[in-house]
């Protein structure tokens, strides 16, 4: 990032995967940051013990690769963790390598290492996390109820539904519609979704 760029501060503690994840957004955000060490976090009981207790605190806000090993991390956080103190950040599928590895990734996704300043910084604001207006309403979920109306859970095709609209609003692929559920009324309005629903069924 810019040197000349000040950084955010944000009042929840950000969980990332790894070292290079911590160094790509610590000009960033001027924010508690912690590593989870990859897998390491599996067998490391006191890690997510402090974890769970910072969230209690102030709420975390958890940032992993858009790869199936950054979901599972996600996932295993999020098991330990209520889910009100959480808030998930989702970076979008761009396909490649970073700059350090000599070769990609097994799906070919570059991970939060790797994102431009500006994706990330959009990542956030999808998310609800707005710092220029710290005390903004986050907007509720999409009820499970709602998401079976529009046929993005519960029915045959959802989950490919549910792909092609992550998609469609360049989210990752492996949202779960309980992410989508939390996501979709942040980045956009319901007339805009019934809209972008619609034209992917056309398809």
């Amino acid at each position: 990032m810019e040197n000349s760029q000040k950084r955010i501060k944000i009042k929840e503690t950000i969980i990332v995967e790894g070292k290079y994840d911590k160094m790509r957004i610590s000009p960033l955000f001027d924010a508690n940051i912690i590593e989870l060490g990859g897998f390491q976090i599996y067998n490391n009981k006191d890690r997510l013990a402090l974890i769970r207790r910072i969230a209690e605190k102030s709420g975390i806000i958890i940032l992993t690769d858009s790869d199936s090993a950054g979901f599972k991390l996600r996932h295993y956080i999020s098991s330990a963790v209520p889910k009100a103190q959480i808030t998930n950040v989702f970076i979008p599928n761009v396909f490649g390598k970073e700059k350090r590895k000599a070769k990609p990734g097994k799906e070919n996704l570059i991970g939060v290492e790797g994102m431009s300043t500006e994706v990330l910084l959009e990542a956030f604001r999808k998310a609800g996390i707005d710092p220029e207006n710290e005390n903004a309403e986050r907007k509720p979920a999409l009820s499970k109820a709602y998401l079976y109306e529009l046929g993005l859970s519960g029915g045959a095709g959802s989950a490919e539904l549910r792909r092609k609209l992550c998609e469609y609003y360049s989210l990752p692929k492996l949202l779960s519609a309980n992410s989508i559920a939390e996501i979709l009324p942040i980045i956009t309005t319901e007339k805009e979704l019934l809209f972008a629903v619609e034209e992917i069924k056309k398809q």
